[in-house]
């Protein structure tokens, strides 16, 4: 009842905290950008890092990623089980952009807990899922650590007992030539790994980022102009708080932090398509969620 449940809660928007043998995740639909906004405004102090996407094994896996051969025999070998493979995303995977951070790659992994399999299958599609605790606290590995840690800001916590591992997974990059890059140290060792795939470089030496890793996002072609009260002849305007002026957009009307962050790399792609120069951007409150938007936008503002 619970897992069907918890499915259900998923499928309206919602979020829901769920064991895997590394460590308890914070839950949603991949594919709903406004439900991955959540997951961001329910961890505080929000960053918009790429998010893993848990899914059910390799065949599913392959919808979202395009994975070398190397890629497909570590997913043989380590899954399902602690092991993250992040990989060139697919431009047909309906996976949230937010949750991929703008990026042009995607972090995937099938994880061997029961009761996550058996949200996976219930649910029937990708579920985006970092650590179940507040931004800056220890990741939990018991439901009663994630519900004191996230309390009222979750709908549904799953009890499947203590994490058998309670470290996160090992996270590799696998690059379309077949190169793989260890981006983050976990369960399954570098050796482990080297004797499926040979050699492995180290992190600093990936070309691909990953959860915890995000050093650049989505920038678009027109140069940003940030914190603009009104557009300047010639630029297109993404709004905050008021309805979008004509050939521009907002990010949301009300003025809501996590419509925002929902339609952040949209709106910019929407902007950035109609051949302006300069996209002049609105205030955003740097509190909550603005404190990422901004920091995003910042990041496609400065020089390149």
């Amino acid at each position: 009842m619970s897992i069907a449940r918890a499915a259900e809660i998923l499928r309206s928007g919602g979020l829901v905290v769920f064991p895997t043998e590394t460590v308890y995740g914070l839950g949603a639909d991949a594919v709903n950008p406004r439900a991955v906004a959540r997951i961001y405004e329910a961890k505080g102090r929000p960053q918009f890092n790429p998010l893993i996407a848990h899914v059910s094994g390799l065949t599913e896996a392959e919808r979202h990623a395009h994975l070398h051969e190397n890629a497909r025999r570590l997913a043989r070998a380590f899954w399902p089980g602690p092991f993250t493979i992040v990989a060139r995303r697919r431009s047909e995977s309906p996976v949230a952009e937010l949750a991929c951070a703008g990026l042009d790659t995607i972090a995937l992994r099938a994880p061997s807990h029961p009761m996550a399999r058996e949200l996976l299958s219930a649910f029937g599609g990708p579920i985006v899922a970092p650590s179940a605790n507040r931004s800056g606290h220890v990741s939990t590995t018991t439901a009663q650590h994630a519900a004191e840690d996230l309390g009222d800001r979750v709908d549904l916590v799953l009890d499947g007992g203590p994490c058998q591992i309670g470290l996160e997974s090992t996270i590799v990059a696998v690059g379309e030539d077949g190169a793989v890059a260890l981006l983050r140290p976990g369960a399954i060792s570098r050796g482990e790994i080297e004797a499926i795939v040979g050699p492995v470089s180290s992190a600093h030496a990936a070309k691909v980022q990953a959860p915890g890793m995000l050093e650049s996002h989505y920038a678009p072609r027109a140069r940003i102009r940030l914190d603009a009260a009104a557009p300047q002849p010639g630029e297109a305007y993404l709004a905050f708080g008021a309805p979008a002026p004509a050939g521009g957009a907002t990010l949301s009307a009300s003025g809501d932090l996590v419509e925002a962050a929902a339609n952040l790399y949209a709106t910019l792609r929407a902007l950035d398509a109609t051949g302006a120069d300069v996209i002049a951007v609105a205030p955003i409150p740097p509190h909550g969620l603005g404190e990422a938007i901004r920091d995003r936008l910042a990041r496609a503002a400065a020089p390149r």
